[in-house]
């Protein structure tokens, strides 16, 4: 997919360019953007370094292993086909408490080794079950604590506060999470495969609708730039007294538990520290590709005919047409996404309005289809079900909980 989507970006604006006689500004605007991209993964480097050396320190401590075994009476919950004691549990809920704390590396093994043993309870080998679907849409809709990544090129553009959309991060991607959960819990009532029982059920149906309903009136009548309005300024200083304390809390929490539990914190800290710069530097060919064809596009005259176009849909629901881009993007791809809002933040600023919401919608969910690739592609697995369908809702929802948080906090 992201083939096409890069090949459309650049052959447009080429076309374009060269109908509106922009096509020298196209040329130098991607020149340019390649130097911009290489600067802005090296700004990476000190902060990927930084929490992947606090990260190392908790999987050593075995945080990671306690934050599983919290919430195993939630995965029994949700996950009632497997059995309690079966493998699968345990990796689900590493995956996921892995997920939560940021720990990309980690949660991707994790991840593949529960698909394989719930690959094992699978009666139709290349039919997903309602146990894969439900992990991988809680994959793909993952509570995000700290967004390191954004934060990252936040603070490489020159942010006065990297961290401000910690909170407003926490509440969009527990909005999607939430989501993805009841639409899986839904689909399942109508699927023909492994249909769940209805009376079980049920509150998650009028979940489902209940979420559409606020979306859909949400849409008709502007609410989202309204309600944020009415709500108490004592809102506004709790989600901001998080987004200042977060990071502070964990750096403080996380060796201190470490060092009680004898961990060697300073050798563990440099052995996951190192992790850092591969990371940064791994991104660099995936900014570079993106930025430029972006460059190009917005420099082509293609993108202000692009929001244009879409500015009456957009004006429905108080979000500035620019980030539409951004938001059709995440669950095609992360580094499409990461390389549009960095255009974004680079052009409008990363503490505007635009800035805020493009940050926040980077970590309120992950990328679908890569997941479902990844995952299902790892087993086998043909029939994927619902699995799309109940990802792109939790997808949709977590924007709009972005919109809505972002209107309440940064307006």
């Amino acid at each position: 997919m992201m083939n096409y989507v890069w090949l459309f970006l650049v052959v447009l604006a080429i076309v374009v360019g060269a109908l509106t006689g922009n096509i020298a500004d196209v040329t130098q605007s991607a020149m340019t953007m390649a130097g911009t991209a290489v600067e802005i993964a090296l700004g990476l480097i000190g902060i990927m370094t930084l929490w992947l050396g606090i990260m190392k320190i908790a999987e050593e401590a075995g945080l990671v292993r306690l934050l599983a075994r919290a919430i195993t009476p939630l995965s029994k919950r949700l996950f009632p086909d497997v059995p309690s004691d079966h493998p699968a549990v345990g990796s689900m809920t590493l995956n996921i408490a892995a997920n939560w704390l940021g720990l990309g590396n980690a949660a991707t093994p994790f991840g593949i080794k529960a698909m394989e043993q719930l690959q094992e309870l699978n009666p139709e080998k290349e039919t997903a079950t309602n146990a894969m679907i439900m992990f991988l849409a809680l994959n793909t809709a993952s509570i995000t604590l700290v967004p390191m990544t954004i934060i990252g090129v936040r603070a490489s553009l020159g942010s006065s506060d990297p961290g401000a959309i910690i909170s407003a991060t926490i509440f969009a991607s527990s909005m999607a999470t939430i989501s993805a959960i009841a639409a899986v819990k839904f689909f399942s009532l109508f699927s023909a495969a492994q249909p769940a029982k209805a009376a079980s059920w049920w509150p998650c149906l009028l979940l489902v609708v209940f979420l559409l309903a606020i979306a859909l009136l949400g849409v008709v009548l502007g609410l989202f730039s309204k309600v944020a309005s009415l709500l108490p300024f004592s809102c506004r200083s709790m989600f901001s007294f998080i987004s200042t304390w977060m990071i502070p809390f964990l750096l403080l929490v996380i060796p201190s538990l470490a060092l009680i539990k004898k961990v060697h914190v300073y050798e563990v800290f440099i052995e996951g520290a190192k992790e850092g710069f591969q990371v940064a530097i791994r991104i660099i060919p995936f900014l570079v590709a993106i930025l430029a064809a972006i460059a190009m596009f917005r420099a082509s005259g293609a993108m202000d005919f692009f929001i244009t176009l879409l500015s009456p849909l957009t004006d429905l629901i108080g979000m500035p047409a620019e980030v539409l881009p951004a938001a059709l993007m995440r669950p095609l791809s992360g580094s499409g996404t990461l390389g549009i809002i960095t255009e974004l933040l680079e052009n409008h600023g990363p503490d505007s309005f635009i800035g805020y919401l493009a940050s926040t919608i980077y970590g309120c969910t992950e990328t679908t289809f890569y997941v479902i690739a990844v995952y299902f592609g790892a087993v086998g697995i043909k029939k994927t079900r619902y699995a799309i369908a109940a990802g792109l809702f939790a997808d949709a929802i977590g924007i709009l909980a972005a919109l809505f948080i972002c209107r309440l906090l940064f307006s």
